[in-house]
């Protein structure tokens, strides 16, 4: 977790319906475009974030050998959650061919993670990395560079008017992209509602969903996220197929 205080409903199998991203066509759905200090991203239903103009690929809190972390303390999960999450990386990365690959901290549950790896799963990790540049930005869970694995690792990374980091800053950060959070949104429907993951911002800074296939999502609601926008908060809710905008007043606690 990344705060004691901070509660986050666990979604092991939240990703197993997702689509493989389509070819554009002229029946796909209209891309999801967020504007960050006039630079345009696209936010996909994977919960990814693509920046075609730089043709750069940012995903958040993959939180790989999250399985493996829990069996060290004896709390047994199906340890399949590093491939599932690889695979749909790897869609994202076949599908889009990006030149750059950004991945916002928590790359690992630990910073032991990367040291557990089995061969299946650091050869696909190898593969998408080939040929590509990649960030690993330090997070809470995963400090250090994982061991034995390629990439660039750092605190921070700036591109453009944008800065990537873990974890949002307390101040105002223009142009800031992060994850940490794991935001997600209970959105009152008709006589239902549902709780997906979300990319939340406000137009200067934006915070991303969590990739991971166990990772879990924090409401967007709660205090943690409390003073980070200083602009009408912007809500981008995962669908099945494409990413809805929703506004505040449809959201709901729990």
């Amino acid at each position: 977790m990344c705060c004691a205080r901070r509660r986050k409903t666990s979604c092991a199998t939240r990703w197993a319906t997702m689509p493989s991203p389509a070819a554009r066509n002229a029946h796909a759905p209209s891309p999801a475009l967020v504007g960050v200090m006039g630079v345009v991203l696209e936010a996909l239903a994977e919960g990814a974030l693509w920046w075609a103009d730089e043709r750069a690929l940012i995903v958040a809190d993959l939180h790989l050998e999250k399985g493996s972390s829990f069996a060290r303390r004896g709390q047994m999960l199906p340890p399949y959650d590093t491939m599932e999450t690889l695979t749909r990386l790897a869609r994202l990365v076949s599908h889009l061919d990006p030149r750059i690959v950004v991945a916002l901290g928590d790359s690992f549950h630990d910073d032991e993670g990367a040291a557990r790896m089995n061969s299946a799963d650091r050869e696909m990790l190898a593969g998408l990395q080939r040929g590509r540049h990649w960030v690993w930005i330090a997070g809470n869970h995963d400090r250090l560079a994982p061991s034995g694995l390629e990439g660039e690792h750092a605190d921070t990374l700036g591109l453009g008017r944008l800065t990537f980091r873990h974890e949002p800053a307390v101040m105002r950060a223009e142009g800031e992209i992060a994850g940490h959070l794991h935001p997600a949104a209970v959105v009152a429907g008709t006589g239902r509602w549902v709780r997906r993951p979300c990319f939340v911002g406000d137009g200067e800074r934006l915070i991303l969903p969590a990739f991971g296939a166990y990772a879990g999502g924090l409401n967007v609601l709660d205090p943690a996220f409390a003073g980070l926008f200083s602009r009408k908060m912007q809500l981008f809710v995962l669908g099945q197929e494409r990413v809805y905008p929703v506004s505040r007043q449809s959201l709901r606690m729990g």
